[in-house]
């Protein structure tokens, strides 16, 4: 007769238990990056578009907690580069049950099209959201040519 111990590994409510916790972690990240649906990703979450005119370029990172003395735009070549620091965060009367805010630095860089003129860029940082306006280079921007006559 062959004895063997009733462990945690051989448990079907703990193998279900494991099985879940696999899942969660691949749905989070499918690529072991931080990039899936519910993952942390690169921070912070920018939006890049054309403008309403179709020439200027817009993005929009979320920054809330940060003001504008907080962060930092520079422009090298055709790359703006974002960062800031927030100072910590006030500490909890208790244990924590869930922790999700962040203190610290931040740095994220965007390369532009050569279409647009980064060291032309405006910023305006208000209610958590930063907005840069990278305006089109004028050589782009089409031209009326007036016609003469003969």
């Amino acid at each position: 007769m062959a004895l063997f111990r009733y462990g945690r590994d051989l448990d079907s409510m703990n193998a279900l238990l494991r099985l879940q916790d696999e899942l969660s972690r691949a749905h989070e990240s499918p690529f072991g990056h931080g990039l899936g649906l519910l993952g942390g990703g690169v921070r912070p979450p920018v939006n890049i578009f054309k403008s309403r005119t179709g020439e200027d370029i817009v993005i929009k990172l979320e920054v809330p907690g940060f003001g504008p003395s907080d962060i930092t735009v520079e422009n090298r070549g055709q790359t703006l580069t974002v960062s800031g620091k927030l100072g910590s965060m006030p500490s909890a009367e208790g244990a924590y049950h869930r922790r999700e805010r962040v203190a610290g630095e931040f740095s994220r860089s965007i390369q532009l099209p050569r279409e647009v003129d980064p060291a032309r860029a405006t910023a305006q940082c208000k209610n958590g959201v930063l907005t840069l306006n990278v305006p089109a280079r004028e050589e782009t921007k089409p031209r009326q040519i007036s016609v003469k006559g003969g």
